[in-house]
Order: C-alpha cells, then sequence, then structure tokens
C-alpha cells in the first residue's frame, strides 16, 4: 500500500489504520521489536500455565504495553532524526541514544516486575 487509506476511510477508521501500518513498520524492521513480541508471548504461556491473577495480569500487560509503546515511539524519533539530519551529528546522537534508553528502562523495569508477579504465582502453586 502506498501510505495513503482506503477510498472512504475517514476519521477513527484512518487513525487505526495509519496505527496499523505504523506498528506492521516497526515489527518489519525493527529486530527489537521482533524480540519484545516475542518475549511478550512466552510471558503470555507462562501466565497462563501459573494462573496469574487479575492484578497480576494487569500488571503484566502494564509492562508489555509500555515496552512495545517505547519500541513505536524510539523507532519514530530515529526516523524524524533521520530526516531533520542525514548527516552525522552529536545530538542527533544524543537523541536516538536517549530514546533507546527509554525503551531500556521499560524493559528493565519489566523483568523487574515479570520476576515479582511470577514469583508470588509460582509460590502458591507451591
Amino acid at each position: 500500500m502506498n501510505g495513503q487509506p482506503r477510498k472512504g476511510l475517514r476519521g477513527l477508521g484512518a487513525a487505526f489504520h495509519y496505527a496499523l501500518q505504523g506498528f506492521v513498520h516497526t515489527v518489519k524492521t525493527q529486530r527489537s521489536m521482533k524480540i519484545h513480541l516475542v518475549v511478550a508471548a512466552v510471558v503470555l504461556i507462562c501466565g497462563l500455565a501459573v494462573h496469574l491473577e487479575r492484578v497480576e495480569w494487569a500488571a503484566v500487560a502494564i509492562c508489555v504495553g509500555l515496552v512495545l509503546g517505547s519500541e513505536l515511539v524510539n523507532t519514530a524519533l530515529e526516523a524524524l532524526v533521520d530526516l531533520a539530519s542525514p548527516e552525522i551529528h552529536p545530538k542527533a546522537k544524543i537523541a536516538k541514544d536517549a530514546a533507546a534508553a527509554a525503551v531500556f528502562v521499560f524493559a528493565v523495569t519489566s523483568v523487574i516486575v515479570g520476576f515479582l508477579v511470577f514469583a508470588s504465582a509460582l509460590s502458591r502453586l507451591l
């Protein structure tokens, strides 16, 4: 598709269309997003296996959403920086590195939350 919505697609339909395009582009082009999705699938399977409780699922869902969302924002920011500064520039590097660091912080925080949630769930099973 050429980036344009189908004829007659307006408003909310167009918003979903563009959002899906951005998501698909990020999955296709960013190795990190593929890794995040695989990890999210593994966490989902493990959560089902240990019978997470509602509040535990909420914590997991928030963490997954924050990691995936931050990866999408990171991809957008990288594209914008590349457009604004095609040549290497120290400030472009700072912007890209800081955006990548945000993803890293969310991912590490999610691992910590995951350990806490799954330790609690496993202790109930034993």
